[in-house]
């Protein structure tokens, strides 16, 4: 309803069109008056408009406009024949049961209609109302919430999502696709319409004569060969503080917080710190690497702008790796292979040389016919012909030892350095992290985060005992040989070969044949997926913990952040373990672990 009230003649005139609200300060459910006053003529349509703390709906932001004879729907007429009269008045009500507590604007719009073609609008706007919670009486009842204390950033944050990036782009989903285009669209297919294709391009063909094998009619294994170390190259030599292929929604929600890739930039670049090149220069690197680098000050760092290939030549430490370091572990290597991934690629290939394997009693894929597998002749002929140039079990097995204290075998074979220790301290970690998780979901406490930071130094600095000898190449060779392998066996003769279950969605395909080769062999009966969650969670946390620098960090917020981070990853891997070896970490181990306790006996194809 709606009143036009006729004003008297006021002396002076200020403004055309003024809105006031009264009282400027009421409690919930309090009425609030408003009065247009304009010294305008002429039919106008009216609006409200009506802003605050939290955006409504039209249905809550209604207006109860008072009186009623010369306002139809929300259009007004402003006449009279009074020469007296010089101000007219619009009243209306404001019920504020819909407000939230807070400072809240209403305005008024009025919209000259006529025969003009032009428009012509008047807008005023009244004091602030505010709108605060109604005192408490005998009776009322009162809500109660309980929230999660509020997470406050650090500033290593944004390493976490790069490492979260790095590894992803490194997964097997990502490798398939790449390889898609490689073989199906030829060194043509590569990149297309992405940038900086022509670059992938032409290190394909520098790589391609790099890894020219000295054995002939093998070009598609070579091509198989050079296209994955490409796509390593491409994968790993990223600048780390590019954030445009991250998931803004999933690391908002990881953050607790909206972030932006502009903020995720900015955090990583003010993460990083500088340090001298040697030469009178600065670089920017992660604050762990700047430490390393202080203690080698008199080691000059070669290659900063200039080839590889010229810089491999020179002595020093090479910038690329000081300042895009290739986010890899050979953790994610050791799970794949406890899997049966090697020993399932090993068999295919004796079987296709006609081999018999070593162990007594008939081989179970002597009464399989190898006529499936001839669409990938040529690969598997240039595998078996370049198996020198790979890795074997006990180069391997050694290096799992001297970085982690793990074992493909036990603790039989003997080695000079191996990392006992490590898994212990980290299974206790995790186990710390589980109990943080039961405190941080309590609302009535404020999770303390001192324990799980104490838990990170010890694993950072066993970590980063082993970062020595072959830390920089064999977790890259391996990576190089397993990414190989497992496109192997993905491809669709591989189904044909072996017995497999089709109707298990097992996310990457060459999990089924693996699976397939463990039931027909007899090795294990543990599902595949559960080693790749291992391989995967289990590298993106020992590179968070590896290149953060724990040691000098005191701040238990900080190692708070990393666990509410990285949760996902922490439970999954714990979830995953317990599916594995039986045995759960939901309490501090006593003794320290070897990590695996095989079920079945462990075999493998030895010559």
């Amino acid at each position: 309803m709606t009143e036009v009230v006729r004003m008297g003649s006021r002396e002076a005139e200020t403004r055309e069109l003024e809105l006031t609200a009264q009282p400027t300060q009421i409690t919930t459910g309090g009425i609030v008056l408003l009065v247009a006053t304009t010294t305008l003529r002429g039919t106008f349509d009216v609006t409200w408009r009506i802003e605050g703390p939290v955006v409504l709906s039209p249905g809550e932001t209604a207006i109860a406009l008072l009186g009623a004879t010369t306002v139809t729907g929300n259009r007004v007429t402003f006449e009279t024949d009074d020469p007296d009269v010089a101000d007219f008045q619009i009243r209306a009500t404001l019920d504020t049961s819909q407000l939230a507590v807070g400072s809240w604007t209403v305005s008024v719009t009025l919209t000259r209609v006529g025969a003009s073609e032009r428009t012509t609008t008047y807008t005023d706007t009244a004091d602030p109302v505010r709108v605060v919670q109604a005192p408490f009486a005998s009776g009322d009842d009162v809500s109660v919430s309980l929230r999660r204390a509020a997470v406050a950033p650090t500033a290593d944050q944004a390493l976490w999502v790069a490492i979260r990036t790095s590894t992803n782009a490194l997964g097997f989903d990502n490798y398939i696709r790449f390889m898609d285009r490689v073989w199906c669209d030829g060194r043509n297919g590569l990149g297309r319409g992405r940038k900086g294709s022509r670059d992938t391009r032409e290190e394909l063909r520098r790589t391609d004569r790099r890894t020219a094998l000295p054995f002939p009619n093998v070009d598609r294994y070579r091509l198989l060969k050079a296209a994955t170390e490409v796509f390593l190259m491409i994968n790993c030599r990223t600048d780390h503080g590019d954030f445009r292929r991250v998931d803004l929604d999933e690391e908002s929600a990881r953050l607790h917080r909206d972030v932006r890739r502009g903020d995720l930039e900015a955090q990583y670049r003010r993460y990083l710190v500088e340090t001298p090149d040697g030469r009178g220069g600065e670089l920017d690197v992660l604050p762990y690497l700047g430490l390393v680098r202080r203690k080698l000050g008199d080691i000059p760092v070669v290659g900063r702008g200039t080839d590889d290939d010229d810089a491999a030549v020179c002595y020093g430490i090479l910038a690329e790796k000081l300042t895009n370091p290739c986010f890899l572990e050979l953790i994610h290597s050791y799970w794949l292979e406890r899997s049966g991934l090697v020993q399932t690629i090993n068999a295919i290939n004796w079987r296709f040389q006609n081999r018999a394997p070593v162990y007594p009693g008939r081989d179970p894929l002597a009464g399989l016919d190898v006529d499936p597998l001839r669409p990938l002749n040529n690969i598997l002929w240039g595998w078996a012909q370049d198996e020198q140039h790979r890795l074997t079990e006990v180069r391997r097995d050694n290096e799992y030892q001297h970085l982690y204290g793990l074992s493909l075998d036990g603790p039989g074979r003997r080695v000079a350095d191996a990392r006992a220790r490590f898994m212990g301290a980290f299974h206790s970690l995790l186990a710390e992290c589980m109990e943080f998780y039961d405190r941080d979901d309590n609302t009535v406490v404020i999770a303390n985060g001192f324990d799980v930071l104490n838990g990170l130094k010890e694993t950072h600095l066993l970590l980063t005992q082993g970062a020595h000898n072959q830390y920089g190449d064999l977790p890259w060779t391996a990576r190089h040989e397993m990414l190989m392998s497992q496109w192997i066996l993905s491809r669709p003769e591989m189904r044909d070969f072996l017995p497999s279950r089709v109707m298990v969605d097992s996310p990457e395909a060459w999990i089924d044949t693996v699976e397939g080769m463990n039931r027909l062999q007899g090795w294990s009966d543990i599902s595949v997926l559960h080693f790749r969650d291992l391989a995967a969670y289990g590298e993106q946390l020992l590179l968070s913990i590896r290149f953060g620098a724990w040691t000098s960090v005191s701040d238990p917020d900080q190692a708070a952040n990393w666990a509410r981070y990285f949760r996902r990853e922490v439970q999954q891997y714990c979830h995953a373990y317990r599916a594995v070896t039986g045995r759960g970490m939901n309490r501090r181990p006593e003794t320290s672990s070897n990590g695996y306790a095989p079920r079945r006996p462990y075999r493998t194809y030895r010559g």
